[in-house]
């Protein structure tokens, strides 16, 4: 029973989420409190050369951001997830602020088999997951779609894969969706609403929200169309066309951008800022693949400003390695992009389509972008600084739309004309955000997770009930396995953490 046990204990130590850290992609993260939580994707352990294989990634993570870890913010992985919880890659997971959770939508399996769909959400304050009472008999599935977060408390999600990696049942190939679905938080239901006019079924781009119009705007652009050339391959879409859904019109439109503009790519990460008056709503975009032979992937920056519509080139200066400074020479695809305070952007793991090596594993493959250069050596990647909590214009973005660091654009139309009249109409306004309150009791202090009961009119994730037919010895292995496995833990995090490598 002792030599099973140090077995079965050393197999836990072998792969661990954070020392044996190598890349972590497709995962979903979302921004809650100032911790930023991380849930699913592939990942690799260290090091590729002896296991090149991706793993599902089983557990929920968390970065606070109010704690330091040279230079970035600490992760740990002590959140609870059970094994009936999905482990999906190519999700979203939609954040509730006002209430404290975490909705888990879309994705696919990687190493197992789709189950029914249903929609989960991870309580913070609770820390449990529970299935929630939403009505999900129409509702599908989807992958590497699209998806945002408006300030009533709905999730949107846009396209995305329908395939037999995602749905139960799926015969023939994959084929990409054309629904924007919406998803009200406080009322927990679906609303499926109709794509862009042109019909095309869309995948792996992205959507953000910005708080212009009655009630805001979708932005969306990049990714795959499908069917292309007479339905024999993928074809990537030009992010010179952005595609703009006004939520209070229910309307979709499409405007063509100016500039340098980056080239078509897809599973690519974007995050969107502005300053204080709104005069212009700056998207940056990072890395991303391609679909074509010829082109690895990207490792460069774009800003798009809004409402002119135009693309700038970032110029990246910074103290990381010579790659970060050419486009196609260290790509990087399928990360995580979450904006923190509008002045930062923290990007999140990814995969290197042409390289073994590791990404940052002392930090867990986390980069940042001051999206404002407001640092001492006015660079675009820079460590993570707490107390930098405004959003500065950066010069070369100035130099383009006009005004200064605070705003005051002076470039507040696109310089070929709006691709229809109304959007101009739209942009000259404003969200009034309404006061949200909470539709459950939210204790003063809850700032993160603490082991409480579980609401009771959800169905909560117990995957410890499951195990209730085979009692004795296994019970007691079982003790003997949980008691030496948290305390080696405990000593193992208490031990210092080897030196940081370059990335």
């Amino acid at each position: 029973l002792l030599a099973l046990t140090l077995f079965t204990v050393r197999s836990f130590q072998q792969h661990d989420p954070l020392t044996n850290y190598c890349r972590l992609f497709g995962h979903q993260a979302a921004l809650v409190d100032r911790k930023i939580y991380i849930d699913g994707g592939l990942r690799n352990w260290n090091s590729l050369d002896k296991d090149p294989k991706n793993y599902t990634n089983t557990y929920l993570l968390y970065a606070d951001l109010d704690v330091g870890f040279r230079g970035f913010p600490q992760e740990y992985d002590n959140l609870t997830k059970g094994s009936d919880v999905p482990s999906v890659n190519g999700g979203m997971l939609w954040p509730d602020s006002v209430n404290k959770v975490i909705w888990l939508y879309g994705g696919e399996f990687y190493e197992s088999k789709p189950d029914n769909f249903s929609l989960w959400f991870y309580d913070i304050i609770y820390d449990t997951w529970n299935q929630t009472k939403a009505d999900v008999s129409q509702v599908q599935r989807a992958s590497y779609g699209a998806g945002a977060v408006d300030q009533a408390q709905s999730g949107w999600y846009y396209g995305g894969w329908l395939s037999n990696n995602s749905i139960p049942g799926w015969t023939g190939t994959p084929n990409a969706s054309t629904t924007l679905m919406q998803y009200n938080m406080t009322g927990e239901s679906f609303t499926p609403n109709p794509g862009p006019p042109d019909n095309i079924p869309r995948a792996e781009g992205v959507m953000l929200y910005l708080p212009a119009s009655d009630a805001g705007m979708l932005v969306y652009f990049g990714g795959v169309q499908t069917p292309f050339d007479n339905g024999t391959s993928i074809g990537l879409l030009t992010v010179q066309e952005i595609l703009v859904y006004d939520i209070s019109d229910n309307r979709w439109y499409t405007q063509n951008t100016t500039g340098h503009v980056p080239g078509s790519r897809r599973r690519f990460c974007a995050g969107v800022t502005w300053p204080s008056d709104q005069s212009s709503y700056n998207i940056y975009l990072y890395g991303g693949a391609s679909v074509y032979a010829d082109v690895v992937g990207y490792d460069d920056i774009y800003i798009l400003s809004i409402p002119s519509f135009t693309w700038t080139k970032a110029s990246c200066h910074s103290f990381h390695p010579p790659w970060w400074q050419d486009p196609q020479l260290f790509p990087k695809n399928a990360m995580s992009c979450t904006v923190i305070d509008g002045a930062q952007m923290d990007i999140m793991g990814g995969t290197y389509p042409n390289s073994t090596a590791c990404d940052l594993p002392a930090v867990q493959g986390q980069h940042n972008l001051d999206l404002g250069k407001n640092n001492p050596q006015n660079t675009q990647w820079h460590s993570f600084q707490p107390n930098v909590t405004s959003y500065q214009v950066p010069p070369e973005v100035i130099a383009t739309i006009g005004g200064g660091a605070n705003g005051g654009a002076t470039a507040t139309a696109p310089s070929e004309g709006w691709g229809d009249s109304n959007l101009s109409v739209y942009f000259g306004r404003k969200v009034t955000p309404a006061t949200q309150t909470p539709t459950r009791y939210i204790p003063p202090t809850a700032t993160g997770a603490a082991p409480s009961p579980t609401p009771t009119h959800h169905k909560s994730s117990d995957a410890g009930a499951i195990a209730g037919g085979t009692v004795g010895g296994v019970v007691g292995l079982a003790l003997i396995l949980g008691a030496v496995f948290f305390y080696l833990r405990r000593r193992k995090r208490a031990q210092p953490p080897p030196p940081i490598q370059p990335p």
